[in-house]
């Protein structure tokens, strides 16, 4: 498996992780939010929140970097 496929799977369930957990909080604390503003709701703060992963090749060969709007610095992923 590939760094650049390895970085897709983190995206992924990064994504998966903020979506549901907004989407249970949205629909089990009886907000104001109802219909397709539930899922879109949480698509959309899920998209602001879940960490980035970027495979970029560097000198040294190809590695994972996570970038995420809660921290300041940009770390590398050891996977």
């Amino acid at each position: 498996m590939t760094k650049g496929t390895k970085a897709l799977i983190l995206m992924f369930f990064s994504y998966a992780l903020f979506f549901l957990t907004i989407y249970y909080v949205l629909t089990h604390f009886h907000t104001a939010i109802q219909g397709f503003w539930i899922p879109l709701t949480a698509g959309i703060c899920s998209t602001l929140l879940a960490p980035q992963f970027k495979a970029i090749k560097t000198p040294k060969g190809e590695k994972i970097f996570m970038r995420w709007l809660l921290l300041k610095e940009v770390k590398e992923i050891k996977w």
